[in-house]
């Protein structure tokens, strides 16, 4: 992901001026980044420490959403609609 697509997708979910740590950045992020490498990997089936990194990061994304749900669902809602993730 490079730099300039990262900062549209920080200003997009930004709670406020200069936010990137909030819950909802960061699952916004590393979805981009989740379909970058799914994309990848499509192409490179054996690039196996790839895929070890996107597993990682589909869990870092689950505890955070799992945090999300727990700290303000209606947010939780709007943001796995917006990004086309599925809920439980």
């Amino acid at each position: 992901m490079d730099k300039a697509t990262k900062s549209q997708v920080i200003a997009k979910y930004a709670r406020k001026e200069g936010d990137s740590g909030s819950p909802e950045v960061q699952i916004a992020i590393l979805t981009t980044r989740i379909k970058e490498l799914t994309e990848h990997l499509r192409n490179n089936k054996k690039d196996h420490s790839t895929r070890r990194g996107l597993l990682a990061m589909v869990s870092r994304r689950k505890r955070l959403l799992r945090y999300l749900a727990s700290e303000n669902h209606e947010r939780y809602i709007t943001l796995t609609d917006e990004l086309g993730i599925r809920r439980k």
